[in-house]
């Protein structure tokens, strides 16, 4: 008796072929609909730098992955990860991302290098705060002297730092007349603070990469509270079963390798290294 699939191809045929993609898909497990191509959530500080520019071509020469990248404030990378709109961050916000990996959203969190913040203004410097290792004694001064305070306004990490600081030093800025909320990243507010003129908080990374084209100088270093450390983080598969989970944990194995880590401490801008990798025993002497 003949089978009655080979008497009706044109309806039976196309719903098993499509059942039989869907097992195929199911099989290979989570996010193999995305096998070959990562969304990579970033600050713009990595991106703005340069620094995805040479590590990203060789992890994709490395391990075959395509990376798509997403550069936004650290908290709008953090929300995009919750929604599973991307696979995997690279963030600076520290207690923000340990909050997203305690409710569950993210998991194999990992250091991945680290520099400084900043506080850059106009050379002529009218707050007088030049030279001071003080970052919360400079904003006060700041503040008192009225010139103008660009802020980045957009919730990412540098955001967050600045406002922690405007909160020790006892100081509402939010509608003062001297205080800027831009909602930009951070090139777009160095090239605003270099216009107006007036001074921001900068990760040191994209200070280095504008300097020239803004002619701002560093006026605010070298205060431990201006540590900024970043982190990477996996999008949880449990949480998102369409996230590609299997690339994301080959760009978290890679970026902390000694290639990773090596490349990281190879990428210097005018001569100056921007990012310093954290496992220093990986990258080499």
């Amino acid at each position: 008796m003949p089978s009655p699939l080979l008497g009706r191809p044109s309806r039976a045929l196309p719903r098993l072929l499509a059942a039989a993609l869907l097992s195929a898909a199911s099989l290979l497990g989570t996010g193999s609909v995305f096998a070959g191509e990562l969304k990579l959530a970033t600050t713009t500080s990595t991106e703005n730098s340069g620094l995805l520019k040479t590590l990203l071509p060789r992890f994709e020469r490395d391990s075959g992955v395509t990376v798509k990248v997403i550069a936004v404030g650290s908290g709008k990378a953090m929300k995009m990860g919750e929604m599973g709109d991307v696979d995997v961050l690279l963030v600076h916000a520290r207690k923000m991302e340990d909050a997203f990996v305690a409710a569950g959203h993210g998991i194999d969190r990992r250091d991945v290098m680290y520099n400084d913040f900043i506080v850059v203004g106009p050379s002529a410097d009218p707050a007088r705060i030049a030279g001071s290792k003080d970052v919360i004694a400079s904003f006060r001064k700041i503040a008192a002297s009225g010139v103008k305070f660009i802020s980045r306004g957009d919730n990412s990490g540098t955001d967050v730092m600045e406002k922690s600081y405007w909160k020790e030093a006892g100081i509402e800025p939010k509608g003062q007349a001297w205080y800027v909320n831009a909602g930009l990243g951070m090139g777009e507010v160095l090239t605003m603070a270099a216009q107006m003129p007036g001074y921001t908080l900068s990760d040191r990374a994209t200070y280095g990469a504008y300097r020239a084209k803004t002619g701002l100088a560093i006026a605010v270093q070298g205060d431990p509270k201006m540590f900024n450390p970043y982190g990477i983080i996996a999008v949880n598969p449990a949480r998102h079963a369409g996230v590609n989970y299997s690339d994301a944990r080959k760009l978290i194995e890679w970026i902390t390798s000694k290639a990773g880590q090596d490349a990281i401490a190879s990428y210097k801008v005018d001569g100056e290294q921007l990012f310093f990798p954290s496992y220093k025993e990986k990258a080499g002497s």
